[in-house]
């Protein structure tokens, strides 16, 4: 298991740079460049040129990248931002803890809403137990996230005015709306895809077998049936989980959350290539880290992931 381990961390170097490289040649061959944005319409062709050659952004294209990669790499050091010359890494820091608590509280409450309601859905299949939840999924599903929070602002922000409805100046109850928001429609989801394995695992012989040897319904549901239909449950939970890091940008910007995701697109307006190159580095190494914990996860539950991770026949 650790010999896999390391062999997982020492494959993230080749894939952040592989990521690197593709966002540094697209940001590259967009038109325009930061002078003339930040500068704006007033400033003159020479302030643009003496702008761009002050951060660096004239030189060659090679030789942007491989300072860069190299400062990154071997003094973890993203750069300073083109926009206010702050270095990137202690934005980053203020940036990266809040899409993470965001995206945990998110994928936690959708695991709450998702796997109990799919588990009872697929034992009662066809019945009103297993419809209404499935109609309720499918409509959730396709409303858009940022509409559902528009709902819990108005009702339990305004009307009630339990929680904030922007900015995190209120520690806990700033997460509490988001977080609920995107539980809600992720947890559809997840309902979703734990009925659909349910309702493939209760088929197979060893529950079969397990009934009858006389285990009581609930154990062959919940310590045979279930333990087996967690995979890809667990796999669509590290997804999302890893999408909302720096893919919640909706949802940040409605309820003023300073995350990630709104950070670099942000960035991308100003054409700020080491803000928006440090937010991606950042962002795919926390997704390959996910990844590496989705896999290591199977083997807890299934035992014959653990022995094929530890080299056993």
């Amino acid at each position: 298991m650790y010999r896999y381990i390391l062999k997982r961390l020492l494959l993230m170097i080749p894939i952040i740079l592989g990521v690197s490289f593709i966002i540094f040649t697209i940001l590259y061959f967009i038109p325009g460049d930061p002078g003339s944005m930040i500068l704006g319409q007033s400033a003159t062709e020479e302030d643009i040129k003496r702008y761009n050659d002050d951060i660096g952004y004239n030189d060659p294209f090679l030789v942007r990248y491989v300072n860069y990669i190299v400062n990154v790499f071997t003094k973890l050091d993203f750069g300073k931002s083109y926009r206010n010359g702050m270095p990137i890494r202690n934005q980053l820091e203020k940036k990266v803890p809040i899409s993470i608590k965001l995206s945990f509280g998110s994928i936690f409450v959708s695991l709450l809403i998702g796997i109990p309601i799919g588990v009872i859905s697929a034992v009662k299949q066809y019945s009103l137990v297993d419809k209404i939840p499935t109609a309720v999924a499918m409509l959730l599903s396709s409303i858009p996230a940022f509409i559902i929070g528009l709902l819990l602002m108005l009702i339990f922000g305004l009307r009630l005015g339990w929680f904030p409805i922007t900015g995190i100046t209120s520690g806990f109850k700033s997460f509490v709306l988001p977080v609920t928001c995107l539980g809600i429609v992720y947890g559809a989801q997840q309902m979703r895809f734990t009925r659909s394995s349910m309702l493939e695992t209760i088929r197979q012989d060893y529950i079969r077998t397990a009934k009858a040897k006389g285990s009581s319904h609930e154990s062959v549901i919940w310590n045979h049936a279930l333990k087996n239909a967690l995979i890809p449950v667990i796999t669509v939970a590290g997804s999302n989980f890893g999408t909302l890091i720096g893919g919640a940008i909706a949802t940040e910007t409605l309820f003023g959350l300073p995350g990630l995701g709104s950070y670099i697109s942000e960035c991308i307006k100003y054409k700020d290539v080491p803000a928006v190159m440090g937010g991606l580095i950042v962002y795919a190494a926390i997704y390959a880290l996910i990844i590496l914990l989705m896999d290591i996860s199977y083997a807890f539950v299934d035992p014959r992931i653990k022995s094929m991770y530890s080299g056993k026949a």
